[in-house]
């Protein structure tokens, strides 16, 4: 006859935690801690048809207060229990566990997600059963309802400081640092601030700054390329003429400006107006890349010439004979659009870079001057030429333009170049020189 097996009793090991503030007793031989272990260890024991048993380690912080966490048996018990060896928490009275709710709710959040429950033996507390976890939930609440009112308070706090201008933390804008608690002034970095709100003055364009920038090797405190969305963010920052904000309204701050009125003003004048008519006024500040380098077929000088419709400029190349209202024998246009003109030449330039016998031109120039230099080394760096373009400002491109360009001429049957092969040898060496420092470094 086959027997129907009994049920197995889940066995749950329970921990025992004691706590006593004073250190005083603690050299007796029976002690306060001696006597919570003893009464919860008598508990234990009468829960024991429930599977209740208590493991040898102990748990006994003596000479700690309540009111904080940082215990060294408490810290041993939360590690045992994320190790998954403790399956019930036995205390004296709550308060030996924790004397603030909202330290209580923190250990009750180590209990949950480790499926842990404990016990206040002389309290009725038992998390085990529906009543012990509606008590909890209740002080839970009050946990809850402490937090957000500090929570209250600490805004508070934060808001009227802010209003007296004070500094009250966070990322700390390039050009100061804090010390104290207050904002001063870092003299290297700010003078990068007063050189970007002056540049955008005289420049008026926040992308070609950034370009300039970049070619530069301008960079931010954490070492990235200046970008057009730092430097927004730059400019439009009123820590800069001494005001600390809040909520969108600005109180004047405790801490020194890097940026006069007057400065910070020029700059948000230009930026109220309007993208298309910066975008307008930038180009008109353009110079022209062919200027004293584009001629018709007959010789005659195209001087750069503009006109306005509405807001709108338009640049042209425009031959002196057309402008003098000279005859001529010119068969080819007497006026192009200077911004097709240039990209023609841009685009030429870029073709001519990439041929053999350009780049054999090169190389065979720098040896004259350089005769361990390695053809490999030329041919990567003209082949970072349009890398190179892309990152200069337009008055850089201009100057490029001037170094490699010797004469463009206009004719019927299109835009004859003639390169500079000095010039080519020159921009080479300028843009291998970061390499050769590297190296001889």
């Amino acid at each position: 006859m086959t027997g129907v097996p009994a049920q197995t009793q889940r066995r749950l090991r329970c921990a025992i935690y004691t706590r006593k503030s004073s250190e005083e007793g603690l050299d007796m031989e029976f002690n306060s801690l001696d006597a919570q272990r003893e009464s919860c260890e008598a508990y234990v024991a009468s829960q024991r048809s429930e599977g209740f048993a208590a493991i040898r380690e102990r748990y006994d912080d003596g000479g700690f207060s309540g009111g904080t966490l940082e215990r060294p048996a408490l810290k041993r018990l939360l590690a045992d229990i994320e190790d998954g060896l403790i399956d019930v928490v036995v205390v004296y009275k709550i308060d030996r566990l924790s004397r603030s709710l909202m330290d209580f709710s923190k250990l009750v959040e180590v209990f949950d997600r480790n499926n842990v429950t404990f016990v206040s033996i002389t309290q009725s507390f038992n998390t085990t059963t529906s009543m012990g976890r509606l008590t909890l939930n209740i002080l839970l609440s009050f946990a809850q309802f402490e937090r957000e009112v500090i929570g209250e308070r600490i805004r508070d706090k934060f808001a009227a400081s802010r209003k007296k201008g004070m500094w009250m933390g966070g990322f700390v804008p390039l050009g100061y640092r804090v010390e104290n608690r207050k904002l001063l002034i870092e003299e290297s970095e700010a003078a990068i601030v007063r050189m970007i709100f002056e540049r955008f003055v005289t420049i008026g364009s926040a992308t070609l700054l950034a370009k300039a920038l970049a070619a530069e090797d301008v960079r931010t405190r954490r070492g990235r390329l200046v970008d057009k969305g730092f430097l927004y963010k730059l400019i439009n920052n009123r820590v800069y003429i001494g005001e600390a904000v809040h909520k969108g309204t600005s109180y004047p701050g405790e801490h020194e400006a890097i940026i006069d009125r007057a400065l910070w003003d020029k700059v948000h004048a230009i930026l109220q107006t309007s993208p298309r008519l910066r975008a307008s006024n930038t180009r008109s500040q353009t110079p022209a890349m062919l200027k004293g380098l584009i001629f018709t077929e007959t010789g005659t000088a195209m001087t750069p010439t503009a006109t306005k419709k509405g807001s709108k400029l338009y640049r042209y190349y425009t031959s002196m004979d057309l402008i003098r209202n000279r005859a001529t024998d010119a068969a080819g246009p007497q006026r192009l659009p200077a911004g097709m003109v240039e990209d023609a030449v841009i685009g030429e330039i870029r073709r001519m870079i990439t041929t053999p016998e350009i780049r054999a031109r090169a190389i065979t120039a720098l040896k004259f001057d350089m005769p361990d230099v390695d053809d490999k080394a030329v041919m990567a760096a003209l082949g970072e030429f349009d890398h190179l373009w892309a990152s200069l400002f337009p008055a850089e491109q201009a100057r490029i333009v001037q170094l490699l360009v010797a004469r463009v001429t206009v004719g019927v049957a299109g835009i004859a170049i003639d390169l500079r092969h000095d010039g080519i040898r020159s921009l080479v060496r300028q843009m291998m020189a970061p390499q050769m420092e590297k190296d001889a470094a």
